[in-house]
């Protein structure tokens, strides 16, 4: 039996993108079983391959690539290209001709002067689908301004509802410990990709994809903006409480803390008869979710009380015995030591002929039973690919 090949096989795309939301865009085209040629810079390429400590170690001893390129960066092939010399946009021009996808993450109108924008690109491939990922998108009045997570996840809103409250010990405003609107919008980008190529095949037209970070993250906040549209107040900052649902938080256990998700009553009361305090299920103050988000301030300290005297897993176990949504607050290497992780194969091993150890990334959560994503290839050292993918070009001529 041969294995099956990835539902995008076929497909190629030309990445010009670097940092994160683009090359996370791309990773998921390439695990999907695209064919994805990433250009990068000669002799410095993707920001990120210098985005550390950590660093991986080559054979020799020496500094390899940063842990943050291999995030994002698998299955694709390096090909070394200055885009700023007319031989190297030439070279681009040429490449675009041969692909159904061209992913850039330059400022608004910077590859124009180059040729490699949207009109230049379309015209040597109608069908082309080109898809153009800035900090505020292609037109308006911030068009022109560069755009960073950071400062998005500022500019949005998100840090605002982020958070202690004020008067809370270390209150201010807080960002995400991932750069999370990057990671949003890649896969905000990758949706728009594969429903541009879906018209593509299905009229042989290709199309301009503009996504913003900033408009990204106005999508992000989801229920928060939809608070402040029904109520005219707009949210704050509640630390690990739940806007809208209580008791939805961390609660404290003698060794650790364990999140309790309560979504509906019959839930709460089963917390409640879980935790020795049946009466407490309906109680005035607190029978239905509206009263408890409404008293919260009581219900929030007479529950951590409660929960203090457990430990994690005796928590755990008398609250899933109970039918209560919870889990452990988990550091990251907890997490990929979990049955679960280790069941579904969270993480990938991959090697690369110039590192001393083998590369472990962290799997795709798609699933599909058909058409299976693929770790064909590890993230590629620098320009690797260069000269296949070049003179594959020659031959095409």
């Amino acid at each position: 039996m041969t294995q099956a090949q990835g539902p995008l096989s076929g497909v190629r795309v030309l990445d010009l993108s670097r940092v994160l939301a683009g090359p996370w865009a791309t990773q998921t085209l390439a695990d999907l079983g695209a064919e994805v040629i990433k250009i990068e810079r000669p002799g410095e390429g993707d920001d990120t391959r210098h985005w550390g400590p950590p660093f991986t170690t080559t054979n020799d001893g020496s500094k390899g690539d940063a842990a943050y390129f291999l995030c994002a960066n698998r299955g694709k092939k390096s090909v070394e290209l200055d885009i700023a010399s007319p031989e190297g946009a030439e070279s681009v021009r040429r490449l675009a001709a041969t692909c159904d996808v061209v992913v850039e993450n330059f400022k608004t109108g910077g590859l124009k002067k180059y040729g490699l924008d949207y009109a230049g690109l379309s015209a040597v491939n109608p069908t082309l689908v080109y898809c153009s990922i800035t900090g505020f998108g292609q037109d308006g009045p911030d068009a022109h301004r560069a755009g960073y997570d950071y400062m998005i996840q500022a500019m949005g809103g998100l840090m605002s509802i982020t958070g202690q409250p004020d008067g809370a010990p270390g209150a201010e405003p807080m960002k995400v410990g991932v750069a999370v609107v990057d990671l949003f919008t890649g896969l905000y980008a990758s949706n728009a990709i594969l429903a541009a190529l879906w018209h593509a095949r299905a009229t042989g037209e290709g199309q301009h994809v503009d996504i913003a970070l900033f408009d990204v993250q106005a999508a992000m906040l989801a229920n928060q903006a939809a608070n402040w549209f029904v109520s005219g107040t707009a949210p704050t900052r509640m630390g690990n409480a739940h806007p809208n649902l209580a008791p939805y938080q961390p609660f404290p256990c003698s060794d650790g803390m364990v999140v309790i998700a309560v979504g509906n009553d019959g839930q709460f009361r089963a917390l409640a008869k879980a935790l020795g305090v049946e009466p407490m299920g309906v109680d005035s103050r607190f029978a239905t979710n509206a009263l408890r988000v409404q008293h919260r301030a009581a219900l929030s300290p007479t529950l951590s009380a409660l929960t203090a005297s457990f430990t994690m897993k005796g928590l755990m176990a008398a609250l899933e015995a109970a039918g209560v949504p919870c889990g452990p607050v988990n550091t990251i290497d907890q997490v990929f030591e979990e049955p679960q992780a280790l069941y579904r194969g969270l993480t990938v091993e991959q090697t690369r002929p110039d590192l001393a150890t083998p590369i472990r990334t962290v799997a795709s959560p798609i699933r599909l039973s058909k058409t299976p994503v693929r770790y064909d290839a590890p993230p590629p050292k620098l320009g690797q690919d260069t000269e296949e993918v070049l003179s594959d070009l020659t031959r095409t001529d």
